[in-house]
């Protein structure tokens, strides 16, 4: 009858070495998938996020080239880097633009907070731009001898506000087209 020594095979301790370097590596590329899962849902996030804010800033354009007339609400006011910035809008649409309904309208755009350093763009109380970081976003140029009105829209975005280095900004100067030169 033959040794049980002599048949082939692992040990117990060769066996529970194989198995932890084949639990290190499974979990290597379990934590490199989860990883990278998470890139794809962040850059998602972003570009989802940017998106919204150029098809807003589309449409404000659109209806603002339009417009008869745009209000700026001085209470809803601040000063940064010398220029005046307010929080609100108010525009008026002839009967003739294709969102005024064929009678004179106006409507508000403006922003709410949502968190921290977290503001929506909102149009007629509508969500139109999400994971915006600042409330202040509009700036006015009155017309000028050579030039019509303009309307300066700064719109920074970034859906994880504590990481600063993430911040899209969509800067877009919008031409009040029925304005008068001065």
């Amino acid at each position: 009858m033959p040794r049980l020594r002599d048949e082939g095979g692992y040990t117990l301790t060769e066996l529970i070495a194989v198995l932890a370097i084949l639990l290190t590596v499974l979990t290597a590329l379990t934590t490199l998938f989860a990883s990278g899962a998470r890139a794809e849902l962040d850059a998602n996030r972003r570009f989802q996020a940017q998106q919204e804010a150029r098809i807003a800033v589309d449409r404000m354009r659109r209806e603002i080239h339009c417009a008869s007339a745009v209000a700026l609400d001085p209470a809803d006011s601040t000063v940064v880097a010398g220029q005046t910035v307010y929080k609100k809008i108010t525009v008026t649409l002839p009967g003739h633009c294709p969102t005024a309904g064929g009678a004179q309208a106006t409507v508000v755009y403006d922003t709410a907070a949502v968190g921290a350093d977290r503001y929506r763009l909102r149009r007629a109380g509508t969500r139109i731009a999400d994971y915006v970081t600042t409330s202040h976003l509009f700036a006015y140029v009155p017309p000028s001898t050579s030039t019509r009105g303009r309307l300066v829209v700064d719109l920074p975005v970034n859906v994880s506000p504590s990481e600063g280095w993430k911040t899209w900004r969509l800067t877009s100067d919008i031409v009040l087209r029925n304005t008068l030169r001065q």
